[in-house]
């Protein structure tokens, strides 16, 4: 969007300025455009949008103002800001065709990547080392087949499934729940710059709206209207990734998830998903199988024949005592002394060696877990 008069009618009209989305609508489709919405006058506000519409726009608040100041300010001062409004040749096609898309988009970055064939792929923000494992090495190796990898740039599988999706020619979209001039959890500000030079940052919040809550889940139908489908690595049952696969599913979109153990609380969620009909899947080949057919973009891979995914590193040699008495299921210190029968004080330094080693990861509530392929 080039014309900042233009812009300035969108910024007008934003809900958080005191309009519901609904009326919104309304009001677009009974008069064509923004800028024909703010010329119709009170009269025709008020029978279209309602009162609380009519009072919104006849009134600007001191919100409303600074919404639209900040908002033409970022994509006059922001290198490589765009704005795409709905209905824009560049609006992603996907995300058009879903029951609730945004009217604005905020980006930074290669909006071209909104063209491209994209999968979702989210989970706990509270990962495993395994999980994470899953997450980046999936994220690479379905981003080498030409899929963008679309997530929410959180804390745990978020950011592993961005910084495998940046390794891949497929490149990577990170919506976010917060304006686009804030990048949030801070410990993703490298993370979050990096795409902005090679994959795209997305949100519909106008410039200037702080990481609120509800941000978070409304933006999680905009991860799944992107995408062919949504890959879920980790998630608890009550998990926000959850939301996401329901949002996809009723997108029509598909649903994979990825088992783990039963003792696992971020394998409970994904669980119930392969109950409620989701995909199971062991390997980004099992991904692409279902996905060639809705797109001829995902060619075969020029690698040879997939392996499963991932490990990065080799499989640790069953030959350890403590290796072999871990398993692959998340085990207490109590429950090694009893399988080991070695005494807590030895077994303690030999899972710390392990740890520093990784081979072996420290989860919360006091559980250790092997790392490498289950």
């Amino acid at each position: 969007m080039a014309d900042g008069k233009e812009l300035e009618a969108w910024l007008s009209l934003n809900p958080r300025a005191g309009l519901s989305a609904a009326a919104v609508r309304r009001l677009l489709a009974a008069f064509g455009s923004p800028q024909a919405v703010l010329d119709a006058g009170p009269g025709a506000w008020r029978e279209v949008g309602g009162a609380d519409a009519a009072k919104a726009l006849a009134q600007p608040s001191d919100l409303a103002q600074q919404i639209v100041e900040q908002g033409l300010h970022w994509q006059a001062h922001t290198p490589g800001a765009q704005v795409i409004a709905l209905g824009e040749a560049a609006y992603p096609p996907a995300l058009f065709q879903t029951a609730d898309p945004p009217f604005l988009l905020f980006c930074r970055g290669r909006v071209a990547l909104l063209q491209q064939p994209s999968l979702a792929v989210v989970g706990s923000r509270h990962a495993t080392a395994q999980g994470i494992e899953h997450a980046r090495a999936f994220s690479h190796y379905l981003s080498d087949a030409g899929l963008c990898i679309v997530s929410g740039l959180a804390a745990g599988i978020d950011g592993a499934a961005h910084e495998g999706g940046l390794r891949g020619r497929g490149s990577t979209i990170a919506v976010m729940g917060t304006g686009p001039e804030q990048l949030y959890p801070r410990r993703h500000q490298g993370l979050g710059e990096r795409i902005a030079q090679e994959g795209l940052l997305l949100t519909e919040f106008a410039p200037g709206t702080p990481p609120l809550p509800a941000n978070f889940p409304q933006r999680n139908r905009i991860i799944a209207g992107l995408s062919l489908g949504t890959l879920v690595v980790e998630a608890a049952v009550q998990s926000g990734s959850l939301i996401t696969a329901r949002l996809a599913s009723e997108c029509g979109r598909e649903v994979f998830a990825i088992p783990g153990s039963i003792h696992s609380p971020v394998a409970k969620g994904c669980h119930r998903l392969i109950q409620q009909g989701a995909k199971l899947v062991e390997t980004g080949e099992d991904v692409l199988q279902e996905l060639r057919a809705q797109t001829a973009l995902l060619g075969p891979r020029s690698q040879p024949e997939a392996k499963p995914l991932p490990p990065s590193r080799e499989e640790p040699p069953v030959s350890d005592p403590v290796l072999a008495a871990l398993g692959q299921d998340p085990m207490s210190l109590d429950s090694l002394v009893a399988r080991t029968g070695w005494p807590a004080s030895v077994l303690s330094a030999k899972l710390l060696e392990l740890e520093l080693s990784g081979l072996v990861a420290r989860l919360p509530g006091g559980f250790f877990q092997r790392c490498g392929q289950a």
